[in-house]
């Protein structure tokens, strides 16, 4: 091998250390949302590759579980790649140094970058890079373990409040169901609360997303739970409060409102999802009136306060859900959230919608009330 080209290797396996130390500086180490060539790449292949497998199943549990495996699998797809590079660029930046093969030169990076010793330097002066190559594959995987305590302390936090929330909104989560129920429980004074606690956790999410970005696409243990389906719903039901009976919603519900799209375009803005960031009250929304006005059977039910007709209410109700649904339906799509209403369509999900489920409501005076009935949850093309 002509000697010119060990010290291109050489030159090459320099640029390729700065690249991946690069990369997982950005990925691990600055808190904020920084996205880099190979993390993105490999988020890429990965995520192809579980909706190619997803897809080949009917069953929506199925491919919720085979989902669920894409970001942890993305984890440590990611792991190997830095210590691939790593791998690769020692052995070049070792080659033009010792009187060996490019083969023998990968040996002894891979030994001294997994600290093995099986294989002695050719060249004792090479001593730095080996030492070089053994830090960087100790800092690899000391990063990646104190990484994902973060991670999932993060994931968990999120997760509460969206298990909580299944009793409040039922499973998926829906705006009006929201409103609802808090009315068939006598809670309704209760929401400013609930809309409280809703910012607060907006505000947590903004923050961990967008540092973590591969959060997104850690589904919730249950299959029709998601955090971007419960924060659309919550969000919804305020719209929908503050657009109905303006005089008594808290203004908890708009602080909740704005926090929430808030959040929603921070993580617009790092996942690379376009949004307008200034739209008109009177934009077109996809949501149909008949959609919203169909809703309102369900509140009137339960004895919700209405002060306004579904015609009163919509415009204010579409001047709220404007600064926020395009990304909703947007970011649903992409993450493969669960097919609740009122959140837009999904590519893989195609002519599916799931209603919340709904717990019978016993009493003594009427013990063997009927569990309300839910279809199976099928795939359908």
């Amino acid at each position: 091998m002509p000697k010119f080209v060990e010290w291109i290797g050489l030159v090459a396996g320099i640029v390729m250390i700065l690249a991946v130390s690069g990369s997982m500086m950005r990925a691990l180490i600055v808190p904020r949302g920084l996205s880099t060539k190979l993390g993105a790449t490999v988020g890429l292949v990965v995520r192809k590759a579980f909706i190619t497998v997803a897809n080949r199943f009917e069953s929506y549990e199925t491919k919720d579980k085979i989902l669920a495996l894409q970001a942890p699998t993305f984890l440590l797809v990611l792991l190997l790649s830095w210590l691939v590079g790593y791998w690769l660029a020692w052995g070049l930046t070792l080659w033009p140094f010792s009187d060996i093969t490019f083969a023998n030169a990968l040996r002894e990076s891979g030994s001294a970058m997994l600290t093995l010793g099986f294989e002695q330097p050719e060249n004792p002066n090479t001593f730095w890079i080996h030492f070089g190559a053994a830090a960087s594959g100790l800092v690899v995987i000391a990063l990646q373990i104190a990484y994902l305590p973060t991670l999932y302390g993060s994931f968990n936090r999120r997760e509460t409040q969206v298990t909580v929330l299944q009793s409040r909104a039922g499973s998926p989560a829906w705006g009006p169901e929201i409103l609802a129920r808090h009315a068939m429980t006598g809670l309704v004074p209760d929401l400013p609360h609930f809309y409280a606690e809703w910012e607060r956790w907006a505000a947590d999410v903004a923050e961990t997303h967008t540092n973590y970005v591969v959060l997104l696409y850690f589904r919730s243990p249950h299959a029709l739970r998601s955090w971007l389906i419960a924060l659309l719903a919550v969000m919804d039901s305020a719209a929908m409060y503050s657009a109905l009976s303006p005089s008594s919603a808290p203004v908890q519900a708009r602080l909740m409102l704005r926090m929430g799209f808030t959040c929603l375009r921070n993580i617009a803005t790092v996942s690379g999802v376009p949004y307008d960031p200034d739209p008109m009250p009177d934009d077109p929304i996809e949501l149909s009136f008949e959609e919203f006005e169909g809703s309102m059977g369900r509140l009137e039910e339960m004895d919700f306060p209405i002060e306004r007709t579904a015609e009163e209410a919509w415009p204010h109700f579409v001047g709220w859900r404007v600064n926020y649904e395009s990304i909703a339906y947007r970011l649903a799509d992409m993450i493969v959230a669960p097919p609740a209403p009122w959140s837009g369509p999904r590519t893989h999900l195609p002519d599916l919608a799931i209603v919340p489920q709904r717990p019978a409501n016993r009493r003594p005076g009427n013990p063997r009330a009927e569990v309300p009935h839910q279809d199976r949850i099928e795939w359908r093309a």
